[in-house]
Parts: structure tokens; C-alpha cells; sequence
């Protein structure tokens, strides 16, 4: 495959349009003898490229419902991204990522998929997709995981868990199902007995897992758990039965390789655990569940018969608390923290009244958050959660508490001259890197409605974002994150992961507008390379705009002139007031406009020459190294 080294950032321009009329002219020109104060952009350290992308990139597949071994265009719908290293140290490792959409293929396997790839450093510093040859006999660079010969089919492969310790990875089947129907689809002309999963007769469980080997299940039940894969071989391993059957999201390994984090994404979603006998062997040992307002070690034991394909209806019983989707569990390896997102619903009140009614209790945050909205529960059908937000569990006193709210928070969409600058809708995939030594969130944002504030108003376009937040910040605000990058118009931003030598984040780019060019028309995954040469100090852990400006280039917001700050790291550009700005290029074409900003991302940018006008119509020169 040949190494897509494109400028990414390129495609932030597809999720920005000029949504109001604007103030600027399409052309500037200079008078004549004026001439404006040069602003330099360094090169950032930062670099992108693209490796991989869903319906284009040749996956090899196993002998699949009678098709003989090939080839085949990769599924779609990236989700969650693992990365497990290379212990013989001849490659960096293995990446696998997830296709969330379900649909029917001979040769792939019905429902979801998962594809792997291996890769190694380059000496210019970009990844190297490597050939392999497994022990199936399959060549090539992309390989399809085999759920049809293994585990059966799996279904909605979402989010997952990628674990720090060993590098073992689990697929996550969310979108909970509850009848054959619902996983076999609609019928198509080319598929008439169904487009998802077409085969519903009933399931023989082959597991190691106690209990479970040679039971007979509805094929729908076969769906909806935690699954094991090797990535080194593209195989599945087992379907984590005795993890519950759940909508399964996101999920963390603690250090002691006992302790599973378990995110089920449903309202009402309870978070789980699980603490295996063995370090490392998770084919035994107790499922939990939270529950915040029991006295002492605040978990509650699954373990009754039946309970893994209840598993909710038995957290209702034991009274577990409820929480507004769970999404992403990440784990910080500097102090065991957990931290998962809550990504929110408009109005969940309807959704959980019952099990509230049955047993299970509502977080105290969603108490909170209804008497202040002055509705009578979280089970009112006025109750709103608009924004979501992100946890935190402290495993030494087993307590949940919020770390930082979405929002802010509008009962209507203001304009786009109005937006605030920082704005967090809808937190989902959530991961954890380190940046010199200090450990940061990665957060990244999957809208789910434009109403209230996701977006500004007359602006229909859902662009999603990606978020730093540093981990030292105490009592962090939405002030504090570090806007890394969009991604394409229409698309969401799922899965994240640091590769191990700290160098590289991958992210995943997922369902984008049909309409963007190759490859960004396409789910795609990408690398951002450089971050092993950024240096963090003590003056800028608490900086929210970005990880090294100098002193010389601090922000001055008492200067009264119109002044520009540069920083190369996050190729933003900052000014010292608040205004609309319009960027033009070399020749004098307007090429964006910005309302009521104090920074703007030029990151998209090819270098050159570019002037920034105000709206008092003060000139700056840009020039992009």
C-alpha cells in the first residue's frame, strides 16, 4: 500500500462554511506603500497520515459460508482502535479496528467486522503498514478477523478494550438485541434473505468459559458480549459470556490484570466489573455492578443463574445505579484512575422510570440535574441531558464523581457570532496518553442532535471534534481542553490510541458525508505523528490553548492594537481580543471567516503567504513555514 501522506487537517475545511453574511470582502487589497507587521507560523511538530480506509483497502478473509479464501474491499464504519505491541521488537505491533455497521458479506462474515494490520516506524517517522503471512495461510497487509469459523457472528463491533498490560484486545458488540429479527436487517435484491445477519438458526456455544460449552442459544443471544481476538493471527477467541450480555461500549484492564471495566452504553447503563480469580485469566471470576449509595465498597455481585443473559434486569434488582449511556472506560496508568464518558440523550426520562421503579437507583448528578431543571425525577419526560459528561472512579474509596460537564449549556442554539470558543457535545470515545511524562485525556466528540447549543443555529452540520485535557488541571472546565483536530463533515470521531513509543495517535474517523473527497468520504483511520518532540513545563500544564508557547509569544489581552500570537504545536492562531476575522490568501482571495473568536485553527493551511483582517480592518501578514 502506498503511504497516504496527505495534510489531514485539510479536511477541517469540509465542516467549516460561512453559515452568515459576512462582513469581509471576497478580495483584499494593500494600499499602496502599506506594509502590514509579519506574523511567522513555524512547522508544527505535528504530522498526519492516512493508513487506512474502509471500502477501498483489500482485506484477506479466511473460507467464509462455503467461499473459498480471497480478497475483498475492507468494511466500513471504524470504531475502536487497539494497538498491541511488538515484543520481539521487530515491528512496533499490531493495530485492529473495529466496522460498527452490520451488513451481509460472503466473503467478511454477516453482522460487524474487525481488520488488522501490522505495522513498524519508518525512518521519516510515519508508520509502515508490513506484509504478513499468518499460520491460515493468508498474505498480504490487511486481514479480515474471522468471527464465522471461531465465535460465531458478531454484531455493531463499537467501541472495545485494549489493554495496557499485555496488549490483549477485546471487540465490543453494542446496539442491544432482542430478537432474530432485529439482527438479520431488511431484505435487499441482493441479499433477500436478509442484510445483516442472515443466518438465525440456533447457536452451539463452543467456549472454555465454565457453564457455557455446548449450550444451545437463540442466535440473537449469541450477540451483545465482549470478544476476544488475536490480532497477530486475525482470529476471534472466545465471546466473553461470563461478562454479561450487554450493549457493550468501552472497557479498561487495570494493572493487576484482574480488574475489568466494563461500559455498556443504554440508558439506563450500569458500570460494571470484573475481578477474574487469576491475573490474566478472565474465563473466571465475579461480574459487579456500581451502586453508589451502598455503604462501604460501593459494588454489588452478578453471579445469580441466568444473570449473563439478564444481566440488566439483575443489576435493577440489586438496586445498581444508573447512568446516561455509558460510552468509552479508560484507564490512567500513572494512578489507576478511571474515567468513562456519559454521552447524554435528550430526554431520557422514559427510559429508565421503569427499572427505577424496580429497584435500580439514579446517580446523584442526574438528581441534581432534574432539581434544578425543576422536574419531579430523571424519570420526567421534561428532563433533558442535552451534553453528557465524563466520570471519574477512584479505586481506592470505590466513588464516582464528575470530572467535567458538557455544554455549555443553552435552552436555545445561539448565533454564530455568539458561539463560545469551547464547546464539548456529546463526549464518546475517551483514551489516555502521555505527553512528556503527563498523562492527558483524549476525547472525542460524537453529536447526537444540533438542538441547544451542539451547534450553532442555521448550522445543520455535525462536526465533531477531538479534545485533550490535561490530568494534572484540578476541577478541570471546558476551558481547559486543547482542540486537536475536526474531522470530515458528517463524520463522528471514535476510537483513539497512543502507539507505544508515545510518537503517534491514531483516531478514527467514522461514517463521513458522502460528499467529501477521497479519502474522506469514507471511514478512515489516520495517524498524528510528532508528539514524542513536544516538551511540557510547569508554566504550561495549566495552559488550555496549547502545550509550549513561549513567553516572548504569551497572549497579551491588555494591549488595546489588534495583536496575533502564533503557536506551531496546535498551528492555531491567537489573538488578543475577541473578534470576527477573515483569512485571505497570497493573492487575496478570502478563503475563511470566523465570528467572535480569539483563536482561529490554521492547521489546514499550506505553507505560504496569508493576511488576517479584523473586523476594525487591521492587516496582519501570515506567513506558514
Amino acid at each position: 500500500m502506498t503511504k497516504r501522506n496527505v495534510l489531514f487537517f485539510a479536511l477541517i475545511l469540509l465542516c467549516i462554511g460561512a453559515n452568515a453574511q459576512t462582513i469581509f470582502n471576497e478580495e483584499i487589497s494593500m494600499p499602496e506603500g502599506f506594509v502590514p507587521e509579519e506574523i511567522v507560523l513555524p512547522p508544527s511538530p505535528l504530522t498526519t497520515q492516512v493508513l487506512f480506509v474502509g471500502g477501498t483497502d483489500m482485506v484477506q478473509t479466511t473460507a467464509t459460508y462455503g467461499n473459498a479464501a480471497g480478497e475483498t474491499p475492507a468494511k466500513e464504519w471504524h470504531d475502536f482502535i487497539g494497538f498491541t505491541p511488538d515484543e520481539t521488537n521487530e515491528s512496533l505491533g499490531w493495530i485492529s479496528i473495529n466496522h460498527e455497521r452490520i451488513t451481509a458479506d460472503d466473503m467478511i462474515g454477516d453482522g460487524g467486522g474487525m481488520t488488522v494490520f501490522k505495522v513498524a516506524r519508518a525512518n521519516d517517522g510515519t508508520l509502515e503498514i508490513l506484509d504478513q503471512t499468518l499460520e491460515d495461510g493468508r498474505s498480504g497487509q490487511f486481514f479480515n478477523v474471522d468471527f464465522v469459523n471461531t465465535v460465531g457472528e458478531t454484531g455493531m463491533n463499537c467501541g472495545g478494550i485494549s489493554s495496557g498490560v499485555d496488549g490483549r484486545i477485546w471487540t465490543a458488540e453494542e446496539w442491544f438485541r432482542t430478537s432474530n429479527a432485529s439482527i438479520n436487517g431488511s431484505a435487499t435484491e441482493e441479499y433477500p434473505n436478509g442484510s445483516g445477519v442472515r443466518d438465525t438458526a440456533d447457536f452451539v456455544v463452543s467456549s472454555d468459559i465454565a457453564g457455557w460449552n455446548g449450550r444451545t442459544l437463540e442466535k440473537y443471544e449469541n450477540f451483545n458480549y465482549m470478544v476476544e481476538i488475536d490480532p497477530r493471527e486475525a482470529k476471534a477467541i472466545r465471546k466473553q459470556y461470563n461478562w454479561g450480555r450487554q450493549p457493550f461500549e468501552g472497557g479498561a484492564i487495570a494493572p493487576d490484570n484482574r480488574i475489568v471495566y466494563l461500559g455498556p452504553d443504554s440508558t439506563p447503563g450500569f458500570f460494571g466489573m470484573f475481578v477474574a480469580n487469576t491475573p490474566g485469566d478472565f474465563t473466571k471470576g465475579t461480574l459487579f455492578a456500581y451502586k453508589h449509595d451502598k455503604p462501604g465498597w460501593k459494588w454489588v455481585p452478578i453471579w445469580e443463574d441466568g444473570s449473563m443473559l439478564a444481566h440488566s434486569d439483575f443489576a435493577v434488582a440489586k438496586g445498581a445505579t444508573m447512568f446516561n449511556r455509558i460510552e468509552w472506560v479508560a484507564l490512567d496508568p500513572a494512578d489507576n484512575f478511571v474515567y468513562f464518558t456519559a454521552t447524554g440523550r435528550d430526554n431520557p426520562g422514559s427510559r429508565w422510570a421503569d427499572e427505577d421503579e424496580d429497584g435500580a437507583v439514579h446517580n446523584p448528578n442526574s438528581m441534581a440535574r432534574a432539581q434544578a431543571q425543576g422536574v419531579s425525577s430523571p424519570n420526567d419526560a421534561d428532563y433533558t441531558d442535552y451534553y453528557g459528561r465524563i466520570w471519574k472512579y477512584d479505586p481506592r474509596t470505590s466513588e464516582c464523581t464528575v470530572l467535567l460537564e458538557g455544554g455549555p449549556f443553552f435552552a436555545d442554539s445561539p448565533a454564530e457570532a455568539d458561539y463560545p470558543e469551547k464547546h464539548l457535545s456529546n463526549p464518546d470515545g475517551l483514551s489516555i496518553m502521555q505527553i512528556d511524562g503527563q498523562s492527558f485525556l483524549v476525547i472525542q466528540e460524537d453529536l447526537n442532535g444540533t438542538t441547544n447549543g451542539r451547534v450553532p443555529a442555521g448550522v445543520s452540520n455535525r462536526t465533531c471534534e477531538l479534545y485533550l485535557l490535561n490530568l494534572s488541571i484540578e476541577n478541570p472546565t471546558i476551558d481547559d481542553l486543547i482542540r486537536l483536530t475536526a474531522v470530515p463533515r458528517g463524520a463522528e470521531v471514535t476510537g483513539s490510541i497512543q502507539t507505544p513509543d508515545g510518537n503517534t495517535l491514531l483516531v478514527n474517523v467514522q461514517h463521513p458525508s458522502s460528499d467529501n473527497p477521497f479519502p474522506y468520504n469514507h471511514s478512515l483511520t489516520f495517524a498524528i505523528h510528532g508528539f514524542n518532540t513536544i516538551d511540557l513545563d510547569e508554566e504550561t500544564f495549566n495552559n488550555p490553548f496549547a502545550f509550549n508557547i513561549a513567553e516572548d509569544t504569551a497572549v497579551d489581552e491588555s494591549k488595546e492594537e489588534f495583536s496575533v500570537y502564533p503557536n506551531p504545536t496546535t498551528r492555531t492562531i491567537f489573538m488578543n481580543q475577541a473578534t470576527d476575522v477573515a483569512l485571505f490568501d497570497a493573492n487575496g482571495k478570502r478563503v475563511l471567516v470566523q465570528r467572535n473568536v480569539t483563536q482561529i485553527d490554521v492547521s489546514r493551511l499550506a505553507k505560504g503567504t496569508y493576511y488576517i483582517q479584523n473586523a476594525a480592518g487591521t492587516v496582519k501578514k501570515l506567513i506558514v513555514q
